[in-house]
This record gives C-alpha cells, structure tokens and sequence, in this order.
C-alpha cells in the first residue's frame, strides 16, 4: 500500500497555519513546529505496508 502523501501534505499545512498565528514566543513556535513535524512524518510513515513473500523464517522480496 502506498503512503498518503495528500494526508501528510494537509497536516504540514495544518501545522504551519497554526505556526503562522504564533508571534508571541518565536523560539517555542520552532521548537513545537519541529516536533508536531516530527510526528506528522512519524505517522505517515508508519502507515506504509511492506510486502513480502515467504514465511516468518524466510522471506523474499524487496524491502526499501
């Protein structure tokens, strides 16, 4: 199964119109700006699939 680059796309979006409203601490707006980025990537990586064939003792495949 394919990542869903759109669903990642709307939470980086997401992320910056709520960055763009923050003026009164720039430093903190960064530091939460890494780490809502941080776990968007996170949780669009882990919705990838990887798909092998074989058994639990010996697989074939690609894994990239």
């Amino acid at each position: 199964m394919a990542l869903n680059t759109p669903l990642l796309k709307t939470a980086i979006l997401s992320i910056l119109d709520d960055q763009a409203k923050r003026t009164d601490n720039p430093a903190q707006a960064r530091e939460d700006f890494a780490q809502q980025l941080a776990e968007a990537i996170t949780a669009h990586i882990k919705t990838g699939q990887v798909q092998t064939t074989g058994t639990a003792a010996a697989q074939t495949g690609t894994i990239l």
